[in-house]
Order: structure tokens, then C-alpha cells, then sequence
């Protein structure tokens, strides 16, 4: 019903957006392709601003199906709502720029209004027993060696989870630097501290494989094949285990430890920008929010700067 639509994705593939991006746009476009057919009966050549509205009512409804034709389980957030309208407003785009007809502009596509959120980050105290965790819970020698260096290597750097797994040994220099392609496959490196890379040491010296990935998995179907990796399934669920355990409060997550990151450094009057580039950012914006949610760099920040602060 949408057209052009395979050639739409594949331009997606061919411009370096990754394969989790170009899924969720054509699930995203297929929810609004099932709705014009079933719900608006309208045909996509007589789409007007009206119909858009009332995609966005029913994005937010309890009526609202999911790619599958299912009914939705629970109530889309504003983040969701607005990734979906975001896939629509860039799929009307490619139309234009490619003189295909297209409805109605892309501008009309409005997001919603999102709530900004305050990052739950948990303090250093509790980061630092997290990451130690794994020598203190774990029972079996190697797998306590693996999972403390995955744990100090993931706040060492800061990078994403999915990065953290997809390392190769020979992504990491004698000095602790890591060469990474990340999300969009934006190149960047990272660096491990001088401890993270002890850790990451001592974990590589336990192995005698000739594994190239720099952590394995040692049980399960995923163990001793070539290609095997962790999941990211299996570290998240042992920081979820290690932080029960530990009684920390706020829930963290492998995506936490890369807030922490984040946060600390900007607590201690890190340059936004140099976040950025370690952070794998494409928007500053998108970093300056690690800096607005510590507390202690703004309290810092204003008895530096504010006018009357001598008097």
C-alpha cells in the first residue's frame, strides 16, 4: 500500500544506518500502512493532515495494533510514539527528494510533546561494589575473571553494550585504546583506565584459546563455536542479579553504567564535547543532559560563575 517502500529501506541500508534502525522504521511504516487500510480506509494518495492526526490519536489509544496485527499490550511512550512518526516524516521525505508523489509535506508530520526525564544514575559508591561484584559473588574462577573485566571495561569506556560484546582482542592497543564502529557505524576510540585494563589483562591471561572476540562464553550453545559471543540478555540479567544482591536502589542497568560514565566525568567539569566523542554522540544535545543531571557540576558551576557570588 505504501510505494516505494522496499526502495525506501534499502536506501536506509545503503546510507550506513544500521540493520536494528531499518527494522524498526519498516515494522513503524507497516503499523501505519495497517491502519490507513483498516481503520482510516483511505488510500496513501489522498493522505491529508486530518488523517495524520488521527494516526496519532490511535498510536495513543488502547485500540492500537502492532506490526503483527495484534492488539498493543501497554500504552506507547512519547519517545515510541514519536520514532514512528519520525519513520513516517522520513519515508515522505525520501519521496520527495526522489520526485515520487507524495501527499502531503514531511513538515506536517509534528511530534509530540516528550517528557524530559531526570537520569537515575546511582552513586559511585555503588557503581564501584557493582563492577567488583562478579570477584564476590561468582563461584567459578573464569567466570568471575570475564565478567569483572567486561563490568570494569563497560564504565571504563562508556560505551554501549552491544560494543562492549562485539570487541575483538585486537581492537585494544598496548595503552588501553579501543578502536570501535559503533551505532550508525560511526567510527571513534575509547579508552580503558589503567585498572579496567588490569582487569581485562587478567581475564585474557587466564584463557589458552585462539578466540579472536575478547569475551567469550563458556556455557551453552553459544560456547566453543568460533563465532560465539556473550549476550547482551546474559549481562544484563547478571547486573540486574549482582545489583539485587547488593540492595542498590536504583535501578541499574548496563545502559546505567554508561549514564554513570557520563555523569561522573561531567561532574568532575569534563568538556561536554570531549563526552560527546566518547560517548559516540552525533548531537551535543543529546550529551548535555549527562551535564544537566549532575547536581554537583551545577552547584560547582554556580559558585564559580554567578555574578554576586563574593558578596
Amino acid at each position: 500500500m505504501l510505494p516505494h517502500l522496499d526502495d525506501y529501506l534499502l536506501s536506509l541500508q545503503t546510507n550506513n544506518y544500521s540493520e536494528k534502525t531499518v527494522y524498526n522504521y519498516e515494522r513503524d511504516l507497516k503499523v501505519f500502512e495497517q491502519w490507513m487500510d483498516k481503520d482510516a480506509k483511505t488510500p496513501f494518495k489522498a493522505l491529508k493532515r486530518r488523517q495524520i492526526d488521527l494516526y496519532k490519536a490511535y498510536l495513543v489509544s488502547r485500540d492500537r495494533m502492532t506490526a503483527e496485527a495484534q492488539k498493543g499490550l501497554k500504552k506507547l511512550n512519547s519517545y515510541s510514539i514519536n520514532r514512528m512518526l519520525s519513520a513516517l516524516r522520513s519515508y515522505l521525505k525520501y519521496l520527495l527528494d526522489n520526485d515520487y508523489e507524495c501527499p502531503i509535506s514531511p513538515q506536517m508530520i509534528r511530534l509530540t510533546k516528550t517528557t524530559k526525564k531526570h537520569p537515575q544514575v546511582a552513586e559511585l559508591a555503588d557503581i564501584i561494589r557493582l563492577i567488583e561484584a562478579p570477584t564476590k559473588y561468582e563461584k567459578e574462577k573464569h567466570i568471575a575473571l570475564r565478567n569483572r573485566a567486561m563490568m570494569e571495561v563497560l564504565f571504563a569506556t562508556g560505551m554501549r553494550i552491544s560494543e562492549l560484546l562485539s570487541l575483538n582482542k585486537n581492537q585494544i592497543d598496548p595503552t588501553g585504546k579501543i578502536f570501535i564502529e559503533g551505532k550508525g557505524r560511526k567510527q571513534r576510540f575509547v579508552y580503558m583506565t589503567s585498572r579496567a585494563k588490569q582487569h581485562a589483562e587478567k581475564y585474557l591471561n587466564s584463557r589458552s584459546d585462539n578466540h579472536p572476540a575478547l569475551f567469550i562464553p563458556y556455557r551453552g550453545s553459544r560456547a566453543g563455536s568460533i563465532n560465539s559471543r556473550i549476550s547482551t540478555n546474559y549481562l544484563q540479567m547478571k547486573i540486574k542479579e549482582y545489583r539485587d544482591l547488593l540492595k542498590i536502589n536504583v535501578p541499574t542497568s548496563a545502559h546505567s553504567l554508561r549514564h554513570g560514565f557520563a555523569t561522573y566525568l561531567a561532574e568532575q567539569g569534563a568538556n561536554p564535547a570531549a563526552i560527546q566523542i566518547l560517548l559516540g554522540h552525533e548531537s551535543l544535545d543529546t550529551t548535555t543532559r549527562y551535564v544537566n543531571a549532575s547536581d554537583k557540576y551545577a552547584e560547582r558551576t554556580h559558585k564559580k560563575f554567578h555574578p554576586l557570588k563574593d558578596n
